[in-house]
């Protein structure tokens, strides 16, 4: 990317000052490694490295003093894990301090089997007040030979040599960097041991990065670093009942959580080798989604809808509805209010949900860079249960619109050419590498799966623009939500013609197969009846029967929020629908008589709910016992009603 005449200085920092001759062999030896012919020598002093010295030579920063040593002597004592390994084969005897002593002799001596440059009398000895020196020309040659080679054999190659860059410009979180010529793309770069940023764009002369969170203390001429990775996010069943931020800090005050393992947040999807048929059912609880548009373990099921349509509604519902089915649940919150995602953290609680649940929040206070990083880092956490544990995972994605709209906030920034709707165009790769990550791996593989429920917001329920249409063409079937029949009273409002999911059956048990099966005509032959009836007041009997079924269809369709229903409920209540025995209630009463004939085959006859859900089919025997209580319920109804009537 970068000419090799674009570096023409050799800076040289020494702990105390050395002659002009001795600093201008060392940058000479270096000037032949990166073929720099025409370069210029900089020679500096601090005080702060106690000894030794640091070269900057061709974006790239060498550092051999004894300060950049003890950091990583404390490193390595860290990433190894030298006190807690050794805990267990002490002397119970021996104190705290002497262990640490222990530990950090331990470090050392690995440290002296891998020497370094600075290390052995041949290279560099400190005089008398001279600091480090080299006493002759060939030993300088041997000094930097020795380091540019020990560059790949010590075990602390990352921290001894690093490229690094500078800051040219910050605006509104994203910087502009020379001198990181060989950044790879979606790489992390070190500003501050706090501040971190994402590389985005790679141009010939600069790199484009985007600062994750608040970065006051980036400024031009701020110093940065490769760090050779992505950004990763702690994984694992720590994370269950929590509420973390897009790089995986606590945020429900709660205290910190004590991850064993990270997990990029960029990984590729499974193979079609990797993956199984979707043919396990997850419900879902809502009856109107479990008949007809059905969500099999390892799908992808869009969730569409204007604002205010009840869109978080199903997917909170699908949450507490996993409860005891060995479901994990991932909840992504993108750019939403801070109060809004308390009130879905509260009522997952309330409905013991939460145990099982890991919500990831990037509110709209957020920057866009921790909204753009936020479904990546909610999917990597599902991974590490689908891939590690063999579990299976929900992943709810609310909303992809504002995540749409953060990226492009960034591309915008980083001067990428916009696109239809001012949207890059690579807004669909956006979405569907991540949404492809969603999938149900083979037995051999161990048989985990991700379920993903992404949400998008329409405007004035426009499903062909630009980011809708990308969604909906990624996703295997979307739920559409009317804005119409939810002000009607029709919740969940969920438009039948609209919404599908081309995996069906094959994610229904059995039982809701059959019984379900007739719903979707019914439900159709109905609505076009009763746009046709509108026109005629005398109607014949059975045009009269299939707009009464259409109003029983619609009453049970009805469901309220935060109680879902079980599939053989559901099973029992769509079979007394579709067969008929329903329409001779009035449209008020419906409800309350579903509800009666529940409570009583729950008290009374538990056994045929029981069966149902066992052996998830609906038999003849299971058929006929529901007849008969069926009939039971009927007369005592009847009977009921006209002694009301009779009082009135």
């Amino acid at each position: 990317m970068t000419d090799s005449k674009t570096f023409r200085i050799v800076r040289i920092v020494t702990a105390t000052d050395i002659s002009a001759d001795r600093a201008n062999l060392i940058a000479q030896r270096f000037a032949e490694h990166f073929h720099i012919s025409d370069f210029s020598v900089v020679q500096e002093s601090d005080k702060e490295l106690i000894g030794g010295f640091v070269i900057y030579a061709a974006g790239y920063r060498y550092d051999y003093s004894v300060k950049g040593q003890l950091a990583r002597i404390g490193k390595q004592l860290k990433t190894s894990r030298y006190i807690s390994t050794n805990l267990e084969d002490q002397d119970p005897s021996e104190s705290e301090s002497d262990l640490i002593k222990k530990s950090i002799d331990m470090a050392l001596n690995a440290f002296d089997e891998q020497p370094m440059a600075l290390q052995g009398q041949d290279l560099l000895w400190e005089d008398e007040g001279a600091g480090f020196i080299a006493p002759e020309t060939d030993t300088a040659r041997r000094l930097v030979d020795r380091l540019r080679e020990q560059m790949a054999n010590t075990f602390m190659e990352s921290t001894t040599v690093e490229e690094i860059g500078q800051v040219l410009s910050v605006s509104d979180g994203v910087a502009m960097v020379k001198g990181i010529d060989h950044c790879l793309n979606s790489e992390l770069i070190m500003f501050t041991p706090t501040t971190y940023g994402i590389a985005m764009n790679l141009e010939p002369e600069k790199v484009g990065i985007v600062l994750l969170g608040e970065a006051n203390d980036v400024v031009e001429g701020t110093m940065c670093k490769r760090t050779g990775k992505t950004v990763s996010v702690p994984v694992g069943v720590s994370l269950l009942g929590r509420v973390v931020d897009p790089l995986g800090n606590p945020i429900d005050g709660k205290g910190a959580i004590h991850a064993t393992s990270f997990r990029p947040i960029e990984s590729p999807a499974p193979g079609i080798i990797d993956r199984s048929p979707v043919n396990a059912s997850l419900e879902t609880g809502i009856t109107s989604i479990d008949a007809m548009t059905p969500i099999g373990k390892g799908q992808r099921e869009l969730i569409i809808g204007d604002r205010q349509t009840g869109k978080t509604a199903i997917a909170i519902d699908t949450i507490i509805n996993q409860r005891g089915k060995n479901v994990i649940c991932i909840y992504v919150a993108i750019g939403q209010k801070m109060s809004t995602i308390v009130q879905v953290v509260n009522t997952l609680e309330k409905f013991n949900a939460l145990s099982y649940t890991v919500i990831v929040a990037a509110s709209a206070s957020q920057t866009a860079s921790l909204q753009y990083i936020a479904p990546y880092s909610g999917c990597a956490i599902a991974e590490e249960f689908m891939y590690a544990a063999h579990d299976d995972v929900l992943i709810v994605y609310d909303d992809l619109t504002k995540h749409a709209q953060a990226y492009r906030a960034l591309s915008l920034l980083l001067r990428r050419p916009p696109g239809r709707e001012a949207y890059p165009a690579d807004v669909f790769y956006l979405h569907s590498r991540l949404l492809e990550r969603a999938a149900k791996l083979d037995i051999t593989k161990g048989g985990g799966s991700i379920t993903a429920l992404p949400i998008v917001e329409t405007q004035g329920g426009d499903i062909s623009a630009y980011i809708p249409t990308n969604v909906i063409s990624i996703t295997d079937g979307q739920i559409y939500l009317e804005a119409e029949l939810f002000f009607s009273g029709q919740r969940p409002a969920i438009n039948v013609g609209l919404s599908v999911s081309r995996v069906g059956g094959a994610a229904q048990t059995k039982a809701t197969k059959k019984v379900a099966g007739p719903l979707r005509i019914n439900l159709a032959q109905a609505r076009e009846m009763a746009s046709f009836a509108q026109f005629g007041s005398d109607l014949d009997e059975n045009t009269q029967m299939q707009l009464k079924m259409g109003v029983v269809l619609n009453e049970i369709l009805k469901q309220s929020q935060f109680a879902p229903i079980p599939m053989e409920e559901q099973v029992v209540i769509l079979y007394l629908a579709n067969s008929g025995k329903l329409t001779f209630l009035d449209k008020e009463d419906i409800r309350d008589y579903c509800e009666n004939f529940l409570q009583s085959l729950r008290v009374m006859h538990a056994d045929v709910l029981q069966e149902i859900a066992t052996s998830k089919e609906f038999t003849p025997e299971t058929q006929a016992k529901i007849d008969t209580l069926e009939i039971e319920q009927h007369k005592s109804y009847l009977v009921e009603h006209t002694e009301y009537n009779r009082t009135e």
